[in-house]
């Protein structure tokens, strides 16, 4: 693949996980893993990124009968948007990125 190729999946993986959460970091991770090092690494930390994500909405969803649960999916969708924008346009640049708060699942 070349590198004008893996920027462009990156950058739509990290897109990719405003919208649709954990699938397109999955899919890319899988699909797009072996094509290169530059995409194996922005998919691997977009993946890690939304897993930790689910594992937040998760704890809010079960904390929301006592309130804090609305803050911590509030606070998940915010960091969401903003951290895949920055990754994104990091992604486009042709750096190399990782989201900060992620729990690295895939090494």
């Amino acid at each position: 693949m070349n590198p004008a190729d893996e920027k462009l999946w990156a950058t739509l993986v990290h897109i990719g996980g405003i919208f649709f959460e954990f699938l397109p970091a999955l899919i890319g991770y899988l699909v797009l893993k072996d094509r290169g090092p530059f995409i194996r690494s922005h998919t691997k930390a977009a993946l890690n990124f939304q897993l930790t994500l689910v594992i937040a909405w998760v704890v809010g969803f079960i904390t929301a009968f006592i309130l804090i649960g609305f803050i911590i999916m509030l606070a998940a969708a915010v960091l969401n948007i903003v951290f895949s924008i920055i990754a994104a346009v990091k992604a486009n640049q042709g750096e190399f990125y990782t989201y900060p708060m992620s729990i690295p699942f895939i090494k």
